[in-house]
């Protein structure tokens, strides 16, 4: 069976900082037409820094979005052209302050396909020198310090609640299990 779906209309609703949303008008496999809204996104990237005391770097901050304080991992959007590995290495400084080392990518995650076209890239890498936090202008975050074996209970009591994040902790403690990833 053929599951694509053809565009026939494209019509942007709004154009944003770096979020747009448009409304597309498709010819479904069946032949019948229906619309779809989607919030297009130039995709970001998610970074677990592991320290040698196994620790992992988390931030503490506001999203405002969702009117709550939480622990997430480092992460940003994708500057035009940039290369993931690259917002990876930039994102996790700026937040945290520290040079991460030996980068390994996890993959990569559609945040909600059903209506967004955005993409996070997932790495993890050693904790390597650390210097000054260099935050944008409207970004207030804290860098917290967890042991990884805390962060994983965390995950699993359900007291983190970022997705990327809990995505990108058991990724890490899966491979660790399998000998993959040396911690």
């Amino acid at each position: 069976m053929d599951f694509y779906e053809k565009t026939i209309e494209n019509k942007e609703i709004f154009r944003g900082h770096f979020l747009n949303l448009k409304k597309d008008t498709v010819r479904l496999p069946n032949g019948k037409t229906s619309s779809r809204e989607v919030v297009t996104h130039p995709g970001a990237v998610c970074v677990a820094a592991l320290t040698k005391n196994k620790e992992i770097i988390l931030v503490k901050q506001y999203r405002y979005a969702i009117s709550n304080l939480i622990l997430e991992l480092p992460a940003g959007k994708l500057e035009k052209g940039e290369l993931p590995l690259i917002a990876a290495k930039r994102e996790l400084t700026e937040e945290t302050g520290i040079i991460g080392e030996d980068f390994k990518s996890l993959g990569y995650i559609y945040t909600s396909p059903g209506y967004s076209s955005e993409i996070i890239y997932l790495y993890t890498c050693t904790a390597g020198t650390k210097g000054e936090l260099c935050l944008d202008n409207d970004e207030f975050l804290e860098p917290v310090y967890i042991k990884l074996d805390l962060a994983l209970k965390m995950v699993l009591d359900d007291e983190i609640h970022d997705a990327k994040t809990q995505i990108c902790l058991l990724k890490i403690a899966k491979l660790i299990s399998e000998g993959r990833l040396d911690v």
